[in-house]
């Protein structure tokens, strides 16, 4: 479910990154001056962002792949998918609506505020999450 997502966005980056590079030494060749050096620095600036996204999706994979890796168990914990009265979660990380079998899941970290509230509930405990009191339906 979230691995197509992180994989993509993974993908995206290292293409932009790769259009990034090109693109700072064409200008290389063909600048000189205060508008190279303007040109350049946003250029950089570019760069150390699409860094700093790259290391975050590849965090994320490598908690997807510890998520994946989890022993069974009846309280809700990283890598579970949880129904409550409100809505589905899958506990892994940060990647919003997500459909699975024909239900809409919300994929949460495991630090963001829900999944704090529903780490380490069983099925049937109650919760509750901006004034709203909901009930755990099922924990897989």
């Amino acid at each position: 479910m979230c691995e197509e997502y992180v994989e993509s966005r993974i993908q995206r980056i290292l293409r932009s990154l790769k259009d990034l590079e090109e693109d700072m030494e064409s200008e290389g060749k063909n600048s000189a001056g205060d508008k190279y050096e303007t040109g350049r620095e946003m250029m950089s600036e570019e760069w150390n962002k699409l860094s700093s996204q790259l290391k975050e999706f590849k965090q994320q994979k490598d908690t997807l792949k510890l998520a994946k890796g989890r022993e069974a168990s009846k309280r809700i914990q990283l890598g579970c998918l949880v129904k409550t009265s409100a809505s589905n979660y899958f506990i892994s990380i940060p990647a919003g609506k997500m459909e699975l079998k024909n239900e809409t899941f919300y994929a949460v970290g495991g630090n963001s505020p829900v999944a704090r509230l529903l780490m380490g509930k069983t099925e049937g405990e109650e919760f509750e999450f901006n004034g709203i009191k909901n009930n755990i339906l099922s924990v897989d």
